[in-house]
């Protein structure tokens, strides 16, 4: 309505143990380059996964968001529905951390946020990495669905002829960034011509 003060530009980044946190790394730089300010919360299980996949250490994710919070602080900001933001990314997300949404189970900030986002009818993007699917996941895929959230597995695109792993997870979070209508220089942008050059 006229008059009503627009929405924060803020985005709750969740980065769960699951493999691939790199994704989360890079949507948190994507975020520094934007007009956005990113608040981050990162499971124990990330920052170990941290350790096994990168040379990053949990510090130096820390820094590259505007806010952080600990992932017991369920007092946190993040953790209310008056606190305005466009909504949340879990980058990666793992199979525990999807569980726990969809059955209400807010046992730690990240799982409380993602709640919130659901309750609040904000965007909830979940990007599972878990491969293959049992069909438990998949309900639990599908109930999230329902609830409101968006799956979004980092399936890479290889349209843009990828030549390095970086541009296969820029491409991943570029799409990420799209479903919040965040611009972006990530995404591959499909045009007239891309088809002929296959």
């Amino acid at each position: 309505m006229p008059g009503e003060p627009s929405v924060p530009a803020r985005l709750i980044v969740g980065i769960s143990g699951a493999s691939g946190v790199i994704y989360g790394v890079r949507l948190l730089e994507a975020l520094r380059d934007s007009d956005v300010e990113s608040h981050l919360v990162m499971s124990k299980a990330a920052e170990l996964t941290l350790s096994y996949e990168t040379e990053l250490k949990p510090a130096d994710v820390y820094a590259l968001a505007d806010h952080h919070y600990k992932v017991k602080d369920i007092g946190a900001a993040i953790a209310s529905g008056s606190f305005r933001t466009l909504g949340m990314a879990i980058v990666p997300c793992s199979v525990k951390t999807m569980s726990e949404i969809a059955t209400g189970v807010t046992a730690t900030l990240m799982s409380r946020a993602a709640d919130v986002v659901l309750k609040e009818r904000r965007r909830l993007v979940l990007q599972v990495r878990e491969s293959p699917f049992h069909l438990g996941h998949l309900r639990t895929m599908t109930a999230l669905t329902e609830m409101g959230a968006i799956i979004a597995p980092p399936l890479p695109a290889f349209y843009p002829k990828p030549k390095t792993v970086d541009e296969i997870v820029d491409n991943a979070v570029g799409r990420i960034l799209d479903l919040f209508d965040i611009d972006n220089p990530l995404a591959h942008r499909w045009r007239d011509g891309d088809e002929a050059k296959r």
